[in-house]
């Protein structure tokens, strides 16, 4: 019992840390609304696994999986799962926005040093 009881600390302690993180950076997150929510529900979802296990178990077998601990299991897949795909759609369109970018700077650069050389030719071939 006494181990029990230490590992739902760990886990609860652990809980609040993520949503006390999300929540001083919530500014800085740049999230969108339903991401937000859908990350106060896993908090939730975790802290109500760790209080409730019998509950979960009981949720598994409606859904047709023997253990609590298999359900928990096959949801962090699928949630691991959107992070790894949200994060590499994120850097694929940071990346274009880079590729972007660095075009823009380019083609402005050549255009002023085109001007600059027009320019010095011009004031060369004006001057007596």
């Amino acid at each position: 019992m006494k181990g029990t009881l230490l590992i739902q600390l760990i886990l609860l302690l652990g809980a609040g840390m993520m949503l006390v993180l999300f929540i001083r950076r919530w500014d800085a997150a740049h999230t969108r609304a339903w991401k937000r929510i859908a990350f106060f529900v896993f908090v939730v979802a975790n802290v109500f696994a760790v209080l409730r296990p019998g509950d979960v178990t009981w949720v598994a077998h409606q859904l047709g999986v023997g253990r609590g601990t298999d359900l928990v299991l096959y949801l962090l897949v699928v949630a691991v799962s959107f992070f790894a795909l949200n994060t590499y759609m994120r850097f694929r369109s940071l990346e274009k926005k880079v590729t972007d970018l660095a075009r823009t700077v380019a083609l402005r650069d050549a255009e002023l040093l085109n001007r600059e050389r027009l320019g010095a030719s011009a004031h060369v071939s004006s001057t007596p």
